[in-house]
Order: C-alpha cells, then structure tokens, then sequence
C-alpha cells in the first residue's frame, strides 16, 4: 500500500466561504486513512475578512477540523506581525515547520516550529521539511524582522538528517512558488508540495513530483509515494462538509458584522484569477475607482495579485465580499508626484512586462487615468488623465494602499516623503463606496496593450 500526502494551500478567503472552507475539511477526512499524511504550505491564515477581524486566529477552528500533520510559512502568514506569526505557529494543532527563516542569526520562531519532523503512518516514517518563500520579508513589509534564506542549502541538510534517521520519504512544504523546481532538482526530496503561485500544477522534476493545488479551498492534491506513485488533484465538491466547522464560521462571520448586506449586483462580476490579475477588469475597475473615490484623487492604481479570486460579486453582496477583494491592512495613501514621475508610475502598471516573475500579461489596475502601452518595445505609448494628456511638469496626486509606498515589489518609484494624506484603511474605501455610489463597475478602455500578444 502506498504513502498517501493530502495537500492543501493558500486557503486565505475561503475562510470568510462557511461552505467551501467546510466541503475541503470534509473531502480531505474522506480520503484519510492509517497511511495518509495531511500537509499545508501557507497562506492559511490570511489574508480574508474574518482572518483580519481575528489576527488570523479563525484559521485556528479549520485546522482544529481539518487536523493536519504540517504545515509552513506563507508572506501572508506574516500579515498580522512576525509575533503573531509565532503566536499561531505555536496554538495551532499541527507541527509548524521552518527551516529558512532567521533572526539575527537565530532560527526564526525557534520555540514555536522546528525545521523538519518525522511523521509516522501505520506502515511509513515520513521525514517533512518546511520553508518559506526567500524573498518573504521584500513581499511582506510586516515579516521584515526575519531573514529568509535559500531554502536548498536547508532542505539538503534537513533532508541528510532525515535519511539518517531512517525515513521512508523526504517530503518539502514549501511556499516558494515557481522555486519548487529548483528544490526537486538540487535536493533528496520524493515529493515538493507547494503553495504561493495559484495555479493548480502537477510536474516531474528530476523523478521528484511538483504540486500546487491552488488557492481558496477549490483543489487539494493527492501524492501518492511508494508501489503506485502518482497524483491526482481533486475539485472540492458538495459530496462531504463539515457542518460544524460550517456552523462555526457562520457564527464568525455573524458576530463580527461581516455578513451584512452591503449592495445589490444585478451583473454579476466575474473574480477569476485572469479578472484580478490582468487588464482590464470590472472587479479591478471598482476596486480603483473605489480607492481614487475615497482619497479624491486624480488617478488610482492597484497592484496584480491584491485582489484575491473567488466566487462573482452577484445578488446580495456582504460586508465580507468587500473586504476579501483586497483583505489587508494597509493605509490609503494619497501622494503627491510631478506628472514625470506619473507617468513612470504608470509606465509600471503592465507589471508583466517588467517582471521575470509574472506572465507578461499580468497588469495592475487603474482609474482615473488612461494609458497605452508597447509591450514589444517596453514602453508607455500615451498616458491621460482627466482625457488630457499627462503633462511631465505639472502635479498630480495618486491614490495607493500603503504596501505600494511601503516597498518597491511592484511600483519602485515613490515612497513615504511623497505622502500628504491618509484616507482611512484601503479595504475600508471600497465598502463606503459601494454602499454611497453602488456596484455596476465597467470596462472602458482604460489600458491598452496593442502590441502584447506580439510580446
């Protein structure tokens, strides 16, 4: 009989989906037997509305549920503060692993987690390494207190440890992304589940599986190691719930106010990863408009990946389906810049174009502004705002969330001495402006890329 890993991941909003939170508890502990080993790789207590009216704690009561054997760090992990980070590493059920992540030298969280451990099934020691993504503390300005090491030099010496300790298997949790190769092809791993990027992805690297099962509770993965190795990555359905677990968040989400109806959306709008990640969107549209709404602005941007996908905004839309588009805690900034620095700012919306690291068709999202873009030469062909065009010389201001003055991952191009205002929390914007002003956002050519499919 073969070793079965259930692997779930970036769990994040479905915390704030009482039914979908409760339908992956309720799969995962259909398929459990003697020989199974349950695995997290981040972003499982955050971000979402009910993680940020807890500090994440709410995540506690789906891993009470769900009982996994381990779990690691995700960037979102950190949302709340590195001590909080620690606080439910330490009161969660399951072993928190981190091999990668220091303070001053020291491993980080040293008393709340250990590098790896050997889970023990009816016929199989399963050695697991956890590691968190090495660039963490440049993702997440709140996990700056912690170095983020080269997750292979770790997993190596965790897995040499493990090998002698006589296991089967060595399995990695990671939250590194697209760095989950690497890690099969420069480590002695059997299996690398991974989390971060969210796509559902099932690879072969060097006779090492790959898997990510996605984001929101939609898939888990099943790896099976040993006589029938293979992998399979299940859609959660209606076949099993956990009606407690289902009850529970209910009871959460009533508590805190979050299941308040906010607005009514006759069309629905659509919130798939290609929605919240490429432009141009409705769901991005409102976002924008929201925060340029708030902070009286002359132009907005958010960044891809702030928003978070999910089921459309359709009929009755809830406190908690306003909050999860962008769940963080980060200040509306309004800045100042000259309309050189505009449009450099803007320049940088078609990220994908930059980055390495995003499809070249990932954009940010904008309002007040409109701007075509070559992707074939890499550069800005035209910007306006307010249907002129932007003039180098004069001064405009830019609505922003914090975490785009905060670091430079996405926008390098301002900073803190270019604030003049705070406007309230970012999330909170977009609720106050769909309840003054409705939800009935469109698209209306506000980013053009002519050249990307060239590109």
């Amino acid at each position: 009989m073969s070793l079965t890993l259930l692997h779930y991941s970036d769990v994040e909003t479905a915390l704030d989906d009482p039914q979908q939170c409760a339908r992956l508890a309720g799969a995962i502990d259909a398929r459990r037997d003697g020989d199974t080993v349950v695995v997290g790789t981040g972003d499982n207590t955050a971000p979402g509305a009910l993680p940020l009216a807890t500090d994440g704690r709410v995540a506690l009561e789906f891993f009470a549920a769900v009982a996994p054997d381990v779990d690691t760090f995700g960037n979102h992990d950190f949302d709340f503060g590195v001590d909080t980070a620690r606080e439910l590493a330490d009161d969660a059920p399951q072993t928190w692993l981190c091999a990668n992540a220091t303070v001053d030298g020291e491993r980080f969280a040293d008393a709340e987690t250990v590098p790896h451990t050997v889970v023990e099934t009816d016929q199989y020691r399963v050695g697991v390494v956890g590691v968190a993504h090495p660039e963490t503390d440049e993702i997440n300005p709140a996990a700056a207190p912690v170095d983020f090491d080269d997750p292979v030099p770790a997993i190596r010496e965790s897995a040499a440890t493990l090998r002698e300790r006589g296991v089967d298997f060595v399995v990695v949790a990671s939250h590194c992304g697209e760095g989950d190769g690497r890690i099969a092809r420069e480590t002695d791993a059997d299996a690398v589940l991974g989390g971060h990027v969210h796509d559902v992805h099932v690879e072969t690297v060097a006779d090492t599986f790959v898997v990510r099962p996605g984001r929101a509770a939609r898939y888990f993965s099943e790896v099976r190691l040993g006589p029938d190795a293979d992998v399979t990555v299940h859609e959660v359905g209606d076949g099993h719930c956990d009606d407690a677990l289902a009850a529970t968040l209910r009871d959460r989400l009533a508590s805190t106010g979050l299941d308040e109806v906010v607005a009514t959306v006759a069309d629905p709008i659509e919130l798939t990863e290609e929605a919240v990640t490429v432009a141009e969107s409705r769901a991005g549209n409102f976002v924008t408009d929201a925060l340029r709404w708030r902070a009286g602005a002359d132009v907005a941007i958010s960044p891809t990946g702030a928003l978070r996908s999910g089921d459309p905004l359709a009929g009755d839309v809830t406190v908690a389906d306003l909050l999860g588009l962008a769940p963080y805690r980060d200040d509306l900034t309004l800045l100042s810049l000259s309309g050189q620095r505009l449009l450099a700012a803007l320049a940088a919306v078609p990220v994908g174009a930059h980055a390495d690291s995003f499809p070249a068709r990932f954009c940010s999202h904008v309002s007040g502004a409109r701007i075509v873009f070559d992707d074939a030469a890499g550069e800005l062909r035209s910007a306006t705002v307010g249907g002129e065009p932007v003039d180098p010389d004069a001064t405009y201001t830019l609505a922003v969330a914090e975490y785009l003055v905060e670091t430079d991952h996405v926008v390098g191009v301002f900073g803190p001495e270019d604030i003049v205002d705070r406007c309230g929390i970012a999330r909170d914007a977009i609720v106050e402006y769909a309840r003054e002003v409705g939800i009935d956002p469109a698209v209306d050519g506000r980013i053009e890329r002519p050249t990307l499919a060239e590109h």
